[in-house]
């Protein structure tokens, strides 16, 4: 008998179809902390997270005989997958499942950035009728630059075409893609761009890679988009650039911290922002579901 540990809500159907699976005992126990699921984890084989359960060290090493650690989204920011490796615990995640549910999102961000839909919709909740105050531009014929071209930059960068709009690229990897994008240095990509969406992880490389110096060679005006991790742009940088004009408006769904501790960035006029919700549709989590249950089912051989 393996024990499976659920310690994130999955898909209804993906939960369902896992306790029915001939030997797998699954619990499912969520919303625990790091001291809680370290006295939970022992005896567990595999565990499934989503974002907001961290399988840290101390957890990893509070296990006795787990086989697997799967993220059942995209990155593996919430698991120390280094002190994963040292016990010779396997990390697996879906990347694949909820790309287009990001890349729609994301696209969503964008047209309410150009179009000013969140300013105008609390305008309007606040009983106003500001019309005059919230024109916008096109997307058409603008210049989208893409900071990281994976799975998600390259269903992003179909939707910009189909809207008329130039694509260029900048990736540490080469393009592999029959797409229409300009592969181009990062220099580069912040002097063309109209708008800018991120969709890269955070590393040490990455960490911060958007701050003062880059916004300053950026196009006065430009929109920036992050719905891929908080902490790859400087959050205080960014401020900055807001209220110099330099950066028209922000939409951001991720933060360096989550919820932030600072509010400053959040409650700034020209930004739009989300809780990190760009994976949370429902197709794209049936998807990450069913993926889970594969990876299981060919893990344990069931």
């Amino acid at each position: 008998m393996k024990k499976i540990l659920l310690a994130d809500a999955l898909d209804k159907e993906a939960v369902e179809k896992l306790k029915a699976v001939p030997g797998f005992e699954v619990t499912v126990k969520t919303g625990m902390d790091e001291a809680e699921l370290s006295k939970t984890i022992p005896g567990f084989n595999a565990i499934v997270v989503r974002s907001a359960t961290k399988v840290t060290r101390k957890v990893i090493e509070a296990s006795q005989g787990l086989e697997l650690i799967i993220r059942a989204g995209i990155g593996l920011d919430n698991i120390d997958a280094a002190a994963a490796k040292e016990k010779g615990i396997p990390v697996a995640n879906t990347p694949a499942a909820t790309s287009i549910s990001v890349a729609e999102h994301t696209f969503g961000l964008m047209l309410g950035a150009v179009r000013q839909h969140g300013p105008a919709n609390l305008s309007m909740k606040a009983h106003k009728w500001e019309k005059k105050l919230f024109s916008g531009t096109e997307l058409y014929g603008k210049t989208l630059g893409l900071i990281g071209c994976g799975r998600i930059g390259q269903e992003v960068a179909k939707r910009a075409i189909a809207f008329g709009m130039k694509v260029v690229a900048y990736d540490i990897i080469p393009l592999t893609t029959d797409l229409p994008i300009r592969q181009v240095a990062l220099d580069d990509l912040l002097g063309q761009a109209d708008l800018i969406s991120l969709h890269l992880p955070k590393t040490e490389q990455s960490k911060n890679m958007i701050s003062t110096a880059q916004f300053a060679r950026m196009k006065k005006g430009v929109i920036l988009v992050n719905a891929a991790r908080g902490g790859v742009v400087d959050e205080k940088a960014l401020l900055q650039a807001l209220n110099s004009g330099q950066v028209r408006a922000a939409a951001l769904d991720v933060y360096e911290k989550e919820p932030p501790e600072d509010f400053a960035l959040v409650d700034h006029p020209h930004v739009t922002a989300l809780p990190h919700i760009g994976a949370a549709a429902e197709e794209g989590q049936a998807r990450a579901g069913l993926e889970v249950v594969r990876i299981l089912k060919e893990k344990f051989g069931a």
